[in-house]
């Protein structure tokens, strides 16, 4: 071969993308969401031999770290999280010893990378848009393209089977949503369906991020925002430590599950 061929390089992506689907379609967890609660857990699960794939909407992962604080591209990530940064070699400044400051782009770059290189597959522009159900629990996810949920076309979905499902969404809790509309029962909030989100309280919000990262209904946990956004908690701004925290205690409820 003398030249680049068009249609090789063509092939190469179809193939490629289409050997990486279809391992990924009978899983140990699916994660719905790409920011940083679902990238921690993500490289955990994997790290530790289980199959994980995660399916973001947007073309982008990283979820609200990006911006930082109103698109000033640093974020603060409490002392008690720090272990994690070090674990995913971010960079951070101490302000007080308690608060800590960590360039957002930095973050997001290099948790998306180590989860990556960990063995997490990540399917961006793909939307959940239901859930795989039986008698007793969720059992997968039903998926699109998100361009054909932005676009409003009738295209039927695919189908992918998991034996637990984190919703990772954030505010959105999109799953959660899902299963609270469709499906039989109630969720396991006081109030039986999704709780809501309240004003922001960040050291409460930071303590609840955690205390929330739990199974709600039977095969589906929330991790990160969708945890407090599902059961009550209020919001926490632009600090970080919690949403880690939360990947890092999903993914450990789910190792003793999985065994």
């Amino acid at each position: 071969m003398t030249e680049l061929n068009e249609v090789t390089i063509t092939k190469a992506i179809i193939d490629r993308y289409y050997e990486k689907l279809t391992a990924n379609l009978d899983v140990d967890v699916a994660i719905v969401g790409g920011g940083p609660a679902g990238l921690v857990a993500g490289y955990y699960l994997a790290k530790a031999g289980k199959k994980v794939a995660m399916f973001e909407r947007k073309l982008s992962i990283g979820g609200g770290m990006w911006g930082g604080g109103m698109l000033f591209n640093e974020i603060v990530v409490q002392k008690a999280a720090l272990h994690l940064l070090d674990e995913f070699g971010i960079r951070y400044a101490d302000v007080d010893g308690l608060h800590f400051t960590a360039d957002s782009i930095e973050s997001v770059t290099s948790l998306t990378s180590k989860a990556v290189q960990a063995g997490l597959t990540i399917f961006n522009c793909v939307s959940a848009e239901d859930v795989l159900m039986r008698e007793d629990r969720v059992i997968g996810l039903v998926i699109n393209w998100s361009p054909v949920e932005m676009a409003g076309l009738h295209v039927d979905p695919l189908s992918m089977r998991s034996k637990y499902v984190i919703d990772a969404t954030g505010h959105a809790t999109e799953v959660v949503h899902v299963v609270q509309k469709k499906v039989p029962g109630e969720l396991s909030t006081p109030s039986g369906k999704i709780d809501g989100e309240k004003s922001m309280w960040s050291d409460r919000a930071e303590t609840l991020t955690i205390e929330n990262t739990k199974e709600v209904f039977p095969g589906l946990y929330v991790a990160g925002m969708a945890a407090n956004a599902t059961f009550g908690g209020p919001r926490m701004g632009p600090i970080f430590g919690g949403m880690l925290l939360s990947g890092e205690k999903v993914a450990g409820m789910l190792l003793v599950k999985l065994g």
